[in-house]
């Protein structure tokens, strides 16, 4: 067995009720002890014992909060029913005290809103997985929530969006700490990819807002049959038979976002639908969504999901 070093950085994680497994395993996997990595972990949970876990598991942890007061790093796995549960006050003031004297935390997906539970998130950016953003939004407003991100690093909190772009965190933190060579190191042990920005989109499995009311209902219908065609305010207000302003107002307050915002996200869509499932190229593409060019259908892509069409393809496409 190999021996730890007084100089190892402590890693906890910190497994709440419903943990889900793989949120657990990775930054256990990823910091794990061994003679390339200056960290060790410690698996631990509001008190030492059995934990009930996600997905049918439950994970026996031998320390309770006493590890946090030790790590540099502390990990917030995900768990499940964030927005309706909250962890303990015990857990709450532990995590507090933690970051009071300097430790660094860090959620992976819903862990989001532990953290965000003891006010650390106030006034910062954070991210959550797509399913949960507005939930994390509502319940916690002052949290500046970005959905479209992979993870977010505020310096000595961070937070992450789905399982694999914890992957993606934890790579990131040993990038800080030790650099590139031995983040690459570890991305080759787990078979991951060595870098992926934090700025990159989460792949949501559309980017036109969800969920939508009643009204104009129909006219939006109508634009999906249409969108290559040329949109603008006052073709969807004569559909839907009100003023461009009128059409405007209650659009915004309907979807929270602006007709023509709608209108290019709804394109963006069927640009993904057609290059994971055509072989068209990305100009014709283009044409067939309402975006007239390949570099107009680039730029947007890129301002929406963080990527170009053509890696879109190679990452989605059958």
């Amino acid at each position: 067995m190999t021996s730890t070093s007084a100089n190892d950085h402590q890693v906890a994680v910190l497994v709440l009720e419903g943990a889900k497994p793989l949120d657990v395993g990775i930054p256990a996997q990823v910091f794990s002890r061994r003679p390339s990595m200056p960290y060790e972990v410690r698996v631990c949970g509001a008190r030492p014992g059995m934990v009930t876990g996600g997905d049918g598991l439950a994970y026996h942890v031998a320390e309770g909060l006493e590890a946090l007061e030790r790590a540099g790093t502390i990990f917030v796995p995900g768990y499940r029913t964030p927005a309706d549960t909250s962890p303990p006050g015990t857990v709450l003031e532990a995590l507090r005290a933690a970051h009071e004297r300097g430790a660094r935390l860090a959620a992976i997906s819903t862990g989001a809103f532990a953290l965000a539970a003891t006010g650390l998130l106030d006034g910062k950016r954070a991210t959550t997985h797509w399913h949960y953003t507005q939930a994390l939004r509502d319940r916690y407003p002052r949290v500046q929530v970005d959905e479209n991100v992979l993870f977010v690093d505020e310096g000595e909190v961070l937070t992450s969006a789905g399982a694999a772009s914890g992957i993606d965190l934890c790579l990131h933190l040993v990038r800080r700490d030790h650099g590139v060579g031995l983040s690459n190191h570890v991305a080759r042990r787990l078979v991951a990819a060595p870098y992926r920005s934090g700025g990159q989109a989460q792949y949501v499995p559309r980017s036109v807002p969800e969920p939508l009311g009643d009204v104009f209902a129909e006219t939006r219908e109508w634009v999906l049959g249409h969108l290559a065609e040329p949109l603008t305010l006052e073709t969807l207000a004569r559909n839907a038979r009100v003023s461009p302003r009128t059409f405007s107002r209650r659009f915004l307050e309907d979807t929270g976002c602006t007709p023509m915002q709608w209108v290019l996200r709804a394109r963006v869509d069927l640009a993904r639908e057609l290059l994971e499932r055509s072989d068209l190229g990305v100009e014709q593409i283009a044409h067939r969504v309402g975006l007239g060019t390949a570099a107009n259908l680039r730029l947007h892509f890129q301002r929406i999901l963080g990527t170009s069409p053509t890696e879109y393809r190679h990452t989605f496409s059958a």
